[in-house]
């Protein structure tokens, strides 16, 4: 099985929109995943800014590690350390070259230089470099073989470096994302070639590496993630709507407004479940494994 399939298609659905659709709905972090929403966080920011810390908290991450982050959107964690850790130097892989677009002038308006973005589709991409730390976040849901994922990966690692793994996966059962029917509308619209993990799946692919850590984080921090981007998305509404028309086409840009409102609902629902102990996000981190 290959590592990824219909990457085009994921890639379509979502990271090719305009950035100024993602501008009105995500936070100033620009973070397109879970946040964490502690005690201290009372808005998406503040839990968006838990989020990463908590990432470089269980990572270990120390100044002047170099800094792989596999698959890094719009630049939420690289950015993050490259402000909070100046002495990182940090590359980031997308697989969109708006992404990169937005990354980079990010880096000029915060006169960063320790950042470097690759535009490469991940199951197919290889590059002779190690580092320190490597981070995944959410991206293990856009792939099929985990094994060779991991054994690619692995080339990447020394012996002392940690990878960080963060994936949405419901408590037991792993499940692909199939276009059957027409119920299966979000693996239509939204996630083709999609994956659910279970929340221990990856325990089985310790060929290439070996679990150091395991948590999980409750799914209502997922739930109240999503809440705030319809929450912003409803709010820029009148914003939104010409970004939809460029995009979709003015004949179906209310039909694409209904479906990214609906599919954040979704999302909210799916998470919120009981009490956010169905569905929800783990965290692994793992090292290499040595001969």
């Amino acid at each position: 099985m290959p590592i990824a399939i219909q990457t085009d298609k994921a890639k379509e659905q979502h990271y090719e929109l305009p950035t100024s659709f993602f501008k009105l709905v995500l936070g100033k972090y620009f973070k397109y995943s879970c946040c964490y929403f502690s005690d201290a966080s009372k808005t998406l920011e503040d839990a968006e800014k838990a989020m990463l810390e908590l990432y470089c908290e269980r990572s270990r991450l120390e100044d002047g590690h170099t800094v792989l982050d596999v698959g890094c959107g719009w630049g939420s964690l690289s950015l993050y350390i490259a402000q909070t850790y100046s002495n990182c130097k940090i590359t980031g892989i997308c697989n969109s070259k708006t992404q990169k677009e937005f990354i980079e002038e990010q880096c000029r308006v915060l006169e960063l230089q320790n950042v470097e973005i690759i535009v490469a589709d991940i199951s197919t991409f290889e590059m002779e470099a190690s580092y320190d730390r490597i981070y995944s976040i959410e991206m293990f849901e856009h792939m099929k073989n985990y094994q060779n994922l991991l054994k690619k990966i692995s080339k990447w690692m020394k012996e002392d470096t940690l990878l960080f793994v963060h994936h949405f996966c419901h408590k037991t059962f792993a499940y692909h994302f199939e276009d059957t029917n027409d119920d299966d509308w979000i693996t239509k619209y939204f996630f083709t070639g999609g994956t659910m993990p279970s929340a221990n799946l990856l325990l089985y692919f310790q060929d290439d590496v070996s679990v150091v850590d395991h948590w999980l984080v409750n799914g209502k921090h997922y739930a109240q993630t999503s809440e705030e981007w319809l929450k912003r998305m409803d709010n820029n509404l009148a914003s939104i709507k010409p970004i939809m028309e460029s995009t979709y086409g003015k004949d179906q840009a209310v039909k694409w407004t209904v479906y990214w409102r609906t599919f954040f609902i979704a999302v909210a629902e799916l998470f919120g479940y009981n009490n956010g102990e169905e569905w929800m996000v783990t965290h692994f981190l793992f090292r290499k494994k040595m001969e």
